[in-house]
């Protein structure tokens, strides 16, 4: 039997937050992935939704943040209540208040856009966030929100009339769908 020393027990404690970092980071990945997929699939049907019945975009959009709001809650609570870590509580959904507020304030009191620059100005709006996420849980949140970024401005740029929605919808949403999917990877 070998005598644990200073520097021994220095290296084993080191080892075990390192081991807690890594599992908290997949923890994190993984809640998010499923949260990507869902908000993908949602943002994806509401492209073409909006695409084939354009004089309904208000209200496909307005059941889409809902939809995507009640399922991150969801699957933050299914999540926190497997771990024990609560991840969706009231600081959360005001989060979301705030976030959306300010998006409209931009959008409607601001800067009255039109359709067009609402689907960019939404897409970036999320995916800025996703890249100030990425600070603090990992790089593949800036990988994906600046892959999205780039795209969608590409699109708002390059594509032209209603085909820009179909763009959107496999940007934005496929690209949502894809970084889930590849955070399950990681």
């Amino acid at each position: 039997m070998t005598d644990f020393g200073p520097r021994e027990a220095e290296q084993a404690l080191s080892d075990i937050k390192d081991i807690v970092e890594r599992l908290r980071q997949s923890h994190i990945y993984d809640i998010s992935s499923q949260i990507l997929i869902a908000a993908g699939v949602l943002v994806l049907a509401g492209n073409v939704a909006n695409f084939l019945v354009p004089r309904y975009a208000a209200v496909i959009w307005i059941s889409v943040n809902v939809l995507n709001v009640a399922v991150a809650a969801a699957l933050s609570t299914m999540g926190g209540s497997r771990t024990g870590v609560q991840a969706f509580d009231f600081r959360v959904l005001a989060g979301f208040l705030m976030f959306y507020a300010f998006g409209l304030l931009c959008c409607d009191v601001l800067g009255h856009f039109g359709p067009r620059e609402l689907g960019a100005f939404w897409s970036i709006y999320f995916m800025l966030f996703y890249c100030l996420a990425g600070l603090w849980f990992g790089r593949a949140f800036i990988a994906m929100g600046l892959s999205i970024i780039v795209l969608t401005l590409v699109g708002y740029f390059f594509v032209e009339g209603a085909a820009f929605l179909l763009w959107m919808a496999a940007v934005n949403g496929g690209g949502l769908i894809l970084a889930g999917l590849w955070m399950r990877r990681i």
